[in-house]
């Protein structure tokens, strides 16, 4: 679980609230005609931008990948991989049916070794599955983007509504205090759904995008190289080039 992502959103609003406590009621700031336009507003926009059909999945993936994924160190794959190596050195292929494999994409890689797959299949295979994935993480980018981008324009809709709302009832008093409630609470409603949860998601999808690409490639070139037989050293020396200096300078010390 990201829990900095949960921690991140929690800690916003308990800020607002606390802020809102200090200052006044908390229930002066729930307006459900506000929320109505700002939440039911900016889905329904988002409707229009992209195929209903790939809505709920891509929304599904982004949520996942952006609360729950599990985070994955190349180091650790890289750590892994050469493991797998050594095994199908002194056991060969069917060595590997009884190995545990903690990351999916490299068990489904060994598992094609295992099968005696050829070369060509298990690449083709594993490229296809890397680029879904990565295109699904971008449709649920994409979707979040557009609540982004829809929650504040959809708040200042809710504001010119309160004001059109107060003008045409001056003559009314009692009716001042609603209208201005949905006029700045719209506001309020479209910056927190955007600023605190939307945008700050899309960021950490295009942070797992590259990190994904990465780690996944890497998964790819090291099954290939089982495969092909290649030495637990060499393989461990050809992945990493996937790492940052200093922790390649710590994996050679550490081997």
């Amino acid at each position: 679980m990201d829990l900095s992502s949960i921690i991140g959103i929690i800690a916003a609003f308990a800020v607002v609230v606390v802020a809102i406590l200090i200052g006044g009621n908390i229930t002066q700031f729930v307006d459900v005609p506000s929320m109505l336009i700002v939440i039911g507003g900016g889905f329904a926009a988002t409707l229009v931008r992209f195929p209903l059909s790939g809505i709920s999945s891509a929304f599904v993936v982004g949520s996942k990948a952006a609360f729950t994924h599990k985070k994955v160190n190349p180091r650790d794959l890289i750590e892994e991989i050469t493991k797998l190596a050594d095994t199908v050195r002194k056991s060969g292929p069917l060595g590997l049916e009884n190995v545990e494999v903690s990351d999916p994409a490299l068990a489904k890689g060994v598992q094609y070794i295992a099968d005696g797959y050829e070369s060509d299949f298990i690449k083709d295979s594993m490229e296809r599955e890397r680029d879904l994935y990565l295109d699904r993480l971008q449709a649920g980018k994409k979707v979040f983007k557009a609540l982004g981008d829809s929650a504040p324009a959809f708040g200042m809709i809710g504001t010119l509504v309160g004001l059109v709302q107060m003008l045409a009832t001056m003559d009314d008093p009692s009716t001042i205090g609603p209208s201005m409630a949905i006029a700045l609470l719209t506001t309020l409603y479209g910056a927190l759904i955007s600023n605190v949860i939307c945008l700050p998601i899309v960021d950490k999808l295009d942070s797992k995008f590259d990190v994904e690409e990465v780690n996944q490639t890497l998964v790819i070139d090291g099954v290939m190289q089982i495969r092909e037989n290649k030495s637990p050293a060499l393989i461990r020396d050809m992945l990493i080039a996937y790492l940052p200096e200093k922790q390649r300078a710590d994996l050679v010390e550490a081997a």
